[in-house]
């Protein structure tokens, strides 16, 4: 199937290059190439690679001509570095599609990356840092018939590392979804100033059952499996001048599958955030439950691959190393939670702001477990082949999963000198991180970031952050923290930076400092980027979705470019 669609992407292409002439239209593309050589360390846990050097490389490139446009990119995985899937190992033409504009439709055949609404039920998306890419293969059609009328819909199968889709039992994923901007619908609400949205899709997925059996009360049954697993979302958007709110509510249909146990509880996942926003100050809160909303191409998939859905995390996304140290997955079974943002401008002339004024943001958020009740009392939690369990949907769980409260100042001094100021108290459950049963993490962490322009073309930036705990005994918990980094930037095209992390509350373990060395230029759209030093183990999140990234001594280089 990949090597007929290619084909069919490059006879596109040609005759579409010799109709309209292929130097009318447009090529661009990206690159990014990162390399990795990492030894042996003991005393931090980096194992011996049988092979030395490891890398990761894919370029993309794009052509338009009109309403037409088409793209590939090849991926290379040799072989894969430190972190990343082992099935990943091989390189080729990982992605490729064709896509054309006519009148009030736009077709796509080939591969493509969607969202329906929030992404509570479908959501295909490339993010390269975690090794995720569950791009659909198929087709995908895109109609706006009328003004603020906006349909889609999708069929095809997920990419699964190299294999070819199309020759396993993977599910095979079908959907649409309606979007309505009823301002845009309507005249007599054209100059309103409140806008509406409302919006509804539905997902389903098809995969053939296999034969499972569960014993309940004593009595072996052999589990009948449904084979179309449907959801359904629906979603309303409201502004009104500096208000805005959005809601979107998805349930999933009975869906027995390894992460759930089996059991035939529906899922259900509701998202809520709220807004206001005026000069000099933002307010935001969000809130969502979601109860069995893991949902999957393939039943007994447990990683991050063949995700139909996206569940998206409410905690904050740390950019400093020290404060991610212990970031929040989503907890696809089950969770509650709920994070407010604050963001002031203190004026500028006044007594706190100065001459230049104080950014102050404020963030909280909490995730707990939700609640779950036996359906009888001889029927278990999760009892294979049974509901599962019952919950109130109101009703808050008894197990805190994370907390944190989060404040940053910023303040600009001079014309030359800018300060960040944070400070963090994390609360963090290890069973958040498969680690059940082990004791909670409580944190306090600081942070203070200053850059100082030392001339028009340069500055000099140090940075210091501090993790005070008392968690001790396990690789993911070892005491206190503090980091030191220093920064030159030249021209905004070269720079160099030196950082050490030392775990110096270690004590079960060594304390040990994680130093890394870095130089790197700018030069244009091309940026390359070579280090040195220590790597930690641990987890990496990006919007709520986690990799584990293993220890690692020795050099990492990175090339990115476009054009």
């Amino acid at each position: 199937m990949k090597k007929i669609v290619f084909l069919i992407f490059i006879l596109v292409l040609c005759l579409q290059g010799y109709s309209q002439g292929i130097f009318g239209g447009k090529v661009t593309g990206s690159f990014q190439l990162d390399m990795q050589v990492s030894r042996e360390d003991s005393v931090i846990g980096s194992q011996n690679v049988s092979e030395k050097f490891l890398s990761n490389g894919f370029a993309n490139i794009l052509y338009t001509n009109g309403d037409f446009s088409a793209g590939i990119r090849f991926e290379s995985y040799l072989n894969p570095i430190l972190g990343f899937a082992p099935q990943y190992k091989g390189a080729g033409f990982a992605n490729r599609f064709a896509s054309y504009k006519k009148d009030f439709l736009e077709i796509t055949l080939g591969n493509y990356y969607e969202q329906f609404g929030n992404g509570l039920i479908f959501r295909s998306y490339f993010e390269p840092n975690l090794g995720l890419d569950n791009a659909m293969d198929g087709i995908r059609i895109v109609a706006r018939p009328l003004n603020g009328i906006t349909v889609k819909g999708i069929i095809g199968k997920q990419r699964y590392y190299w294999d070819d889709i199309w020759k396993t039992d993977n599910g095979l994923v079908r959907g649409g979804d309606v979007d309505l901007a009823l301002n845009d619908m309507f005249p007599f609400m054209a100059n309103m100033v409140t806008r509406i949205g409302i919006g509804g899709s539905f997902v389903s997925v098809y995969e053939k059952a296999p034969v499972e059996y569960a014993t309940i009360n004593d009595t072996l049954y052999r589990l009948n499996i449904p084979e179309n697993i449907g959801a359904a979302a629906f979603r309303l958007d409201v502004s009104h001048k500096a208000f805005n709110l959005f809601a979107e509510y998805a349930q999933k249909g009975q869906d027995p599958n390894t992460q759930n146990k089996y059991i035939y509880r529906k899922g259900e996942a509701l998202f809520l955030t709220a807004g206001y926003s005026v000069k000099g100050l933002g307010i935001s809160v969000a809130a969502k439950r979601i109860d069995n909303m893991n949902f999957k191409s393939r039943r007994t998939e447990l990683g991050n691959m063949l995700s139909v859905n996206y569940l998206p995390a409410i905690t904050k996304q740390h950019a400093y190393s020290l404060m991610a140290m212990y970031p929040y997955a989503t907890q696809v079974n089950g969770e509650m939670g709920l994070q407010a943002d604050v963001m002031y401008k203190i004026k500028k002339g006044t007594l706190l702001g100065g001459k230049y004024g104080v950014d102050v943001k404020f963030n909280y958020s909490r995730i707990h477990s939700i609640d779950r009740q036996q359906i009888d009392e001889k029927t278990p939690l999760y009892a294979k082949g049974t509901e599962g369990y019952t919950s109130d949907f109101f009703k808050i769980g008894d197990d805190l999963y994370f907390e944190e409260l989060n404040f940053e100042l910023g303040k600009k001094f001079s014309n030359d000198l800018k300060t960040t100021f944070m400070y963090s108290y994390q609360t963090f459950n290890p069973i958040a991180s498969g680690h059940e049963g082990f004791p909670f993490v409580y944190a306090n962490i600081f942070v203070l970031d200053g850059t100082y322009r030392l001339a028009k073309t340069s500055s000099v930036r140090a940075e210091l952050q501090f993790l005070f705990t008392d968690a001790q005994g396990e690789e993911w918990a070892t005491g206190s923290w503090c980091q030191a980094t220093l920064e030159y930037n030249l021209g905004g095209k070269w720079f160099a930076a030196l950082t050490d992390q030392w775990n110096y509350g270690n004590e079960t373990g060594d304390k040990t400092h994680y130093y890394n060395v870095s130089i790197g230029c700018t030069i244009n759209t091309t940026r390359i980027q070579l280090s040195y030093g220590k790597q930690r183990k641990g987890i990496m999140c990006i919007g709520g979705v986690c990799r584990e990234v293993p220890a690692s001594n020795g050099l990492f280089a990175t090339i990115t470019s476009s054009f």
